[in-house]
């Protein structure tokens, strides 16, 4: 074992090993840096001594912060995934979660919007001006294509296809896939990019800020409040919320789960699989409220 590195030393080498080997993508890299800094602040253990009751008395110090159940596993998990890597590299013989038990993932289903809640909040931006033009492209390219919203942001000009209405996606891991874009989604991009007021610095992006910079996500999440005011929908509608309907009513309408995790750049159709109990879910939602022998009952 080298057990001669300090912690700090062993952190750098592991996100330089996702960054370098594993090619994981910025978003991610900063979200492991995040969480692995937030748990050298919190111990002050050396690294070959780090054992079950530091990351049990990490784990408490994470729900005295407040921090929701997911961040709670995703902090946890880039520690496991750090401890893994020491002993694969042969710094540790073993982690402090071999004999832990795996914390619970409570699992919530996706809250989609109907086709109708989407064209109302889709109507939001104030179609006169540029930058309502380019936001109304971008909400009916992430509904066309199911996008997430990092994906959006990474998107250039070269990646979109106008002619045979497609577009190449970096997803996650830094993977590509080739997605169809609707023929509105193309229109409204068309009129972006002919649109006079669209002065690009950056060349190569698609989607631009006012300064003629990269659009980013935590830009697109503001519009996105911004809109949701505007429209009055009680229901929360944010970027991956759109990921989210399409999926659902892209199932509904018959398409097979194979094919819809292909167009989301799911890794595993197990994750695509709960849109099923989504769609269960809505259907008897719909039921419920439109059956005259419920209606009837209820009333």
């Amino acid at each position: 074992m080298r057990n001669k590195v300090d912690l700090h030393q062993a952190v750098e080498n592991f996100l330089l090993h996702l960054e370098t080997v594993r090619n994981y993508s910025e978003h991610t890299l900063r979200n492991y840096a995040a969480d692995l800094e937030l748990f050298q602040k919190h111990t002050n253990a050396q690294l070959a001594h780090i054992g079950r009751r530091e990351v049990r008395s990490f784990l408490s110090a994470l729900v005295a912060r407040g921090d929701s159940r997911a961040t709670q596993l995703r902090r946890v998990s880039a520690l496991r995934s750090f401890f893994a890597y020491l002993v694969k590299t042969k710094i540790r013989q073993k982690t402090p979660f071999d004999e832990m038990d795996p914390m619970k993932r409570v699992k919530s289903l996706p809250h989609p919007v109907t086709f109708e809640e989407i064209h109302r909040f889709f109507d939001q931006p104030d179609t006169t001006t540029y930058l309502g033009v380019r936001d109304r492209a971008m909400m009916e390219l992430l509904y066309s294509s199911g996008l997430r919203v990092s994906e959006l942001t990474l998107l250039n000009i070269g990646e979109y296809n106008p002619k045979e209405r497609l577009v190449s996606v970096r997803g996650k891991g830094k993977k590509e896939r080739i997605v169809p874009v609707t023929k509105a989604a193309c229109e409204w991009i068309g009129h972006y990019l002919m649109h006079p007021s669209r002065k690009p610095k950056d060349t190569h992006a698609l989607f631009l800020n006012k300064f003629g910079e990269r659009l980013s996500a935590r830009s697109i999440d503001r519009l996105f409040q911004k809109y949701l005011l505007q429209s009055g929908l009680p229901k929360k509608v944010t970027p991956h919320t759109i990921r989210h309907s399409i999926a659902t009513h892209l199932l509904e309408n018959g398409m097979d789960l194979k094919t819809i995790q292909e167009l989301l750049g799911h890794e595993s159709l197990s994750t695509t699989t709960i849109y099923t109990q989504v769609s269960t879910s809505l259907k008897r939602d719909v039921y419920d409220h439109t059956h005259p022998l419920v209606k009837k009952r209820e009333s």
